[in-house]
């Protein structure tokens, strides 16, 4: 059993490491968009944040991924590993067609499609997994309104203050909004990996609780840096580039609101979507400026990935799941 909880570890490492290079976009798209950083320095900054995030908020939101989505006392090993299976090959799937979807959903996704094969409906956590459902909700609308609120603000107090002056001062501040919603996109996307190798020791016998080793954090945190460090540039254009142009002020302002957010719903223990959060708040961003500054073609097709990741990471674990129990 130890070797499998060991095996079963290196996949949730995998995943987190995907999970990075996904959402590597989340944290760096608007700063690369706008031209205040070069890609290679601003994916080296959003790492190094990210590998932080978990140590300064720490770890509601692991706790709420460990014992919130399938009953902890009857998952095993070998549904785990058919999860993460499952919002691995999801994830995959998704970033290479450049769509920027919620590594987090297909991780719970995942793990019920695991838990739905192995055990029914009925060992679903459905108290944990309506926080989950919240934060769906919640992330993109709420990121809409801080970035239309705080890019409308910043609009109305330099009006009268010349483009280029307001644009330096922004591009400057820019590089500090990007690191802050690094560093909030580490305390949450980065904790959800953390929770499921708690799962992992706990439901092999080698840990007594659902207690938070330091190990587990700093292996987590690197693979979610390393994976952010070698992000995905099709999901980076995408969110940087294809929904609006934005400029410093406004990179500026979706940064911050999504930052806000995300640092709400870790100290709350809520797995948000850190995807939906700043393509919420870039959403907003654009529309302040106009409404048809956003190109909502491209929104509709990001809205609709989000709809079916759930669903879909969840029938890549179901199938995984089965898949295993006919060789163990």
């Amino acid at each position: 059993m130890i070797e499998i909880a060991i095996g079963a570890i290196i996949v949730a490492l995998i995943f987190d490491f995907v999970n990075g290079f996904n959402d590597s976009a989340n944290s760096v798209a608007t700063v690369i968009g706008t031209r205040v950083l070069k890609p290679l320095h601003a994916v080296g900054l959003s790492a190094a944040m990210n590998f932080i995030g978990p140590f300064v908020f720490g770890v509601a939101v692991a706790t709420t991924i460990a014992k919130g989505i399938v009953s902890p006392d009857d998952i095993t090993v070998y549904m785990i590993v058919g999860g993460l299976a499952g919002a691995i090959g999801w994830s995959t799937l998704c970033t290479y067609f450049g769509l920027p979807i919620s590594n987090s959903h297909s991780l719970v996704g995942g793990i019920m499609g695991a838990g739905i094969a192995g055990l029914g409906f009925e060992k679903l956590v459905y108290g944990g997994l309506t926080k989950v459902f919240a934060g769906i909700v919640i992330a993109p609308v709420g990121g809409i309104i801080f970035g239309l609120l705080l890019t409308t603000l910043i609009i109305t107090v330099f009006a009268s203050k010349k483009p280029g002056p307001v644009n330096k001062t922004f591009g400057k501040l820019q590089i500090i909004s990007s690191a802050w919603f690094a560093l909030t996109h580490g305390a949450n996307d980065g904790q959800k990996t953390m929770g499921i190798i708690v799962l992992i020791l706990f439901s092999a016998g080698l840990i007594p609780e659902l207690d938070m080793p330091l190990w587990v954090i700093l292996a987590a945190a690197s693979a979610m840096g390393l994976g952010t460090f070698f992000g995905g540039y099709k999901v980076i254009k995408t969110l940087g580039v294809k929904i609006t142009k934005l400029r410093p002020y406004q990179g500026f302002a979706a940064e911050t609101g999504g930052g806000l957010m995300l640092a709400i719903f870790a100290i709350f223990g809520i797995p948000a979507s850190t995807t939906h959060a700043i393509t919420g708040t870039i959403m907003g961003s654009g529309a302040a400026r106009r409404k048809r500054a956003v190109r909502w073609k491209v929104s509709r097709q990001i809205v609709f990935s989000w709809v079916i990741t759930i669903p879909g990471a969840a029938a890549m674990g179901i199938g995984f799941t089965f898949l295993i129990h006919l060789f163990v």
